[in-house]
């Protein structure tokens, strides 16, 4: 048996790796249909200001803590302090419910790559293609089962060979397709009014809905409170600059959620003849817009295969992150073979998945507190365990170990030029806006307040 911990290979393999693990369908998928629902340009002003603030201090601290230990969340707070195990417990959960359902929609994005590479794409721009897709009850079945497999797949490869070697492939691919796509959109005829509307602040549509959607996004979209960047830390090298890694990975993280944007919202308004009540379309509006692009572009069957394979790109180096992180919490507490425990948490992820796919068709009226089951499954980890362990992780940093222990591992290998940030939004910021995130999200979940 061998559990010997893998390391990334240097700053580049453990920035390109755990920006993979932030980039993924929060950034592409969900930052778009978030931003269009709660103002455009104010959600993404607000989100801006949280990430560089709280997005930062909240990175730097989990990175360090894992660096630190050497280990997975649960024995990271152990050796840290054994009274406050608990913590790693809760964040532990995060990924164990986070990965079916992202699963099940990364099937989704594997279903669309697969109709545009057998020349279906005309139908795909349909709008009733996507409903029709989700509603029936075996094929969304398939290609969760698939998407699934290959994430396994890639975790079995180990973390040099599997995570860190992808990542490095699939980032700057990233990068560029989406830099084009949205260009592209932004030249639509008619597309201009959604820029404006996406990049333009309007203070009088800000509303504590804004905060909480973008500080929700937030923790999503940068792997945040689920124990991953604890995880990904302790595969972390001594000499490699902590801070810096922490702010190119939210330089990543960011831009492509931008980027995601500006693909999306201005072909909305040009698709929609400048209705701003088509920015209502919720989840599904990745993949009831960007077809209806493609169909318009010349070359745009080539360009939209492209693209599903950067969301399939994007969206596996996230499910990669979850199941890595999953596999290594159950490696470092039982002292499972690797290989073993990566074939019984797929297993898991499956039954647990099947959820949430049946969710949209044969279990459609089903639901919990109003919610269809993915729904469900994304408020319970998202807005509810999520703040929780945020401020777990907070209070725990700010009061137990104190803040400098963390100052103390990130100046190992540089010098903490934001350690006075850093200090102020664990101690005193993180932990009142998460108690009023999280009191807000559930008081107005099961409709005691409207906001």
């Amino acid at each position: 048996m061998d559990n010997k911990r893998s390391t990334f290979t240097g700053k580049l393999g453990f920035v390109l790796a755990a920006a993979g693990s932030a980039v993924g369908l929060g950034n592409i998928w969900r930052f778009p249909y978030l931003a269009a629902q709660y103002g455009g340009g104010i959600f993404l002003l607000v989100y801006i200001l949280l990430a560089v603030t709280f997005g930062f201090a909240l990175m730097t601290a989990e990175i360090a803590i894992g660096r630190k230990t050497g280990l997975s969340a649960i024995g990271a707070f152990k050796v840290l302090n054994k009274k406050y195990t608990f913590i790693g417990y809760i964040a532990s959960i995060v990924p164990m419910i986070i990965l079916p359902y992202y699963c099940v929609i990364g099937g989704w994005v594997t279903k669309y790559l697969a109709a545009f590479i057998s020349g279906s794409a005309q139908n795909a721009a349909t709008d009733g293609y996507f409903g029709t897709f989700i509603s029936s009850a075996g094929e969304p079945v398939i290609w969760f089962l698939i998407y699934a497999g290959l994430t396994a797949i890639a975790i079995l490869l180990g973390v040099n060979k599997g995570v860190e070697r992808v990542s490095k492939i699939m980032m700057p691919i990233l990068v560029v397709l989406s830099l084009f796509i949205a260009i592209y959109s932004m030249f639509i005829p008619g597309a201009i009014k959604g820029v404006l509307y996406y990049i333009t602040p309007d203070f009088s549509k800000f509303s504590v809905k804004t905060v909480l959607a973008a500080m929700g996004q937030l923790f999503y979209s940068m792997s945040l409170a689920m124990g991953i960047m604890i995880t990904y830390g302790s595969y972390m090298k001594k000499d490699v600059n902590l801070e810096s890694s922490v702010k190119q990975i939210e330089l990543f993280d960011t831009g492509i959620a931008f980027l995601a944007g500006l693909m999306i919202i201005p072909a909305v308004f040009a698709f929609s003849g400048g209705d701003e009540s088509a920015l209502s379309a919720g989840p599904s509006l990745m993949f009831i817009t960007l077809p209806k692009v493609f169909e318009s572009m010349w070359g745009g069957t080539f360009i939209g295969i492209l693209f599903f394979v950067l969301v399939l790109f994007a969206a596996l180096t996230s499910s990669i992150s979850l199941m890595e992180t999953v596999v290594s919490i159950f490696c470092d507490k039982l002292n499972l073979n690797r290989k073993i425990t990566c074939v019984f948490v797929l297993i898991g992820t499956i039954l647990i998945g099947l959820l949430s796919c049946f969710g949209y068709s044969i279990w459609a009226e089903v639901k919990i507190i109003g919610m269809q089951m993915l729904d469900f499954f994304d408020f319970i980890s998202n807005s509810v365990i999520m703040p929780i362990v945020a401020f777990l992780t907070a209070i725990f940093v700010g009061y137990v170990i104190k803040p400098k222990t963390l100052v103390e591992e990130v100046e190992l290998s540089a010098a903490f030029k934001q350690k006075t940030l850093f200090t102020i939004v664990i101690k005193y910021i993180a932990p009142v806006c998460i108690v009023l995130i999280l009191v807000s999200s559930v008081l107005s979940a099961f409709g005691i307040i409207k906001l």
